[in-house]
């Protein structure tokens, strides 16, 4: 186990310890655990249970997680532990999210390769992590797959010693975060994708146990620090399928800034708590993508839409193809610097190797 820092818990009398990592500040009596099931109350002190012990490891494409305005068809090494903040009814990771590390199993043998092959985790420090992504030629580390606020701790050690030998570190993430780990995180955070679920609070409540401002906030925090993000929203059928709602939505990013910020438009599949819906018709996705569109978002990809899904990056200004993708694969980069071949305007993002 691995005390976290004491900045980010305090200790009560009449309640225990009281987290102050994401916003649901648990209280936590002696031997119990926070929602997320990664920290534990032992004898009045708070512990990660989650630290060097990862479920999930292995080399992905960088396009995958997704992020396609960040380096581009370069690896990237992924790495989760069990647990997580939120208890999403759609979650498609919930054998791993829905648990906590004690109970979890690797899942993959890629895993095991990377770290040291131990029987319930894989036992990776944050050296042997950025160890990992050298070796495999792996420019940057997401932590991801679960929620890596939960193994905050491990991803903060992992993202300071990654950034000193020269490596980019990414956060995929429900956004769930207090202002202050995450601002202590953001100096070592070069890109992160943040799940906007909805832009109703109740629907937030309903789909996760969590509450929609604090995504928000964080959010507007990457946007201030100008750390390169990427949203992520997944249409459910009869959930966060409202054409009105996602409307809204589509018009908070572009009113806070995010116009030239990917929107990535997830296919919903049947999954955990969801399995009796249907997947999402791939009408709703083309009508979700043109909302988002008529809104003035630059950016936006359809996704989990294998053949009909369009994964192109096009310029703003000419409307050429400059990044065509199959799946996580690239198959044309009309890029230099970053910028379009035809016409010469720079697209944002990080779209060429640092």
């Amino acid at each position: 186990m691995y005390k976290v820092p004491e900045k980010y818990w305090e200790k009560t009398a009449e309640q225990g310890i009281i987290c102050r990592i994401c916003p649901h500040e648990c209280r936590v009596k002696e031997g119990g655990i926070g929602v997320c099931r990664t920290r534990i109350n032992k004898e009045g002190e708070w512990y990660s249970l989650a630290y060097g012990n990862p479920c999930s490891a292995g080399i992905d494409p960088v396009e995958k997680k997704p992020l396609y305005h960040f380096l581009p068809g370069t690896r990237i090494l992924s790495i989760a532990t069990a647990g997580c903040n939120f208890h999403c009814l759609n979650c498609q990771n919930w054998t791993i999210s829905q648990t906590g590390p004690k109970q979890a199993r690797p899942q993959s043998d890629q895993g095991a390769r990377l770290g040291t092959g131990e029987s319930q985790q894989y036992l990776m420090s944050p050296k042997q992590v950025v160890e990992a992504a050298l070796r495999n030629n792996a420019p940057s580390i997401a932590f991801t797959y679960t929620e890596p606020t939960v193994f905050y701790e491990y991803m903060f050690d992992t993202a300071v010693l990654a950034r000193s030998k020269g490596l980019k570190t990414v956060m995929i993430s429900n956004g769930y975060i207090n202002p202050t780990p995450l601002a202590d995180l953001i100096p070592y955070l070069d890109a992160a994708n943040i799940d906007l679920k909805s832009l109703d609070d109740t629907t937030y409540r309903k789909l996760t146990g969590g509450r929609l401002q604090p995504v928000l906030d964080t959010l507007l925090a990457l946007k201030k620090a100008d750390v390169w993000t990427e949203i992520t929203h997944l249409v459910i059928p009869q959930t966060t399928d409202d054409p009105d709602h996602f409307k809204a939505l589509c018009q908070w990013l572009v009113d806070n800034g995010f116009k030239d910020n990917p929107l990535h438009i997830s296919r919903f599949y049947p999954s955990y708590k969801l399995e009796h819906l249907s997947p999402t018709p791939i009408a709703t996705m083309n009508r979700a993508r043109d909302t988002a569109l008529d809104a003035g978002l630059q950016y936006v990809y359809v996704g989990n839409i294998p053949e009909d899904g369009d994964s192109h990056t096009y310029c703003p200004q000419c409307n050429r193809a400059v990044i065509k993708r199959r799946r996580y694969t690239l198959q044309q980069v009309s890029l230099t610097n970053g910028a379009c071949n035809n016409c010469g305007t720079l697209l944002p993002g990080v779209l060429f190797r640092l």
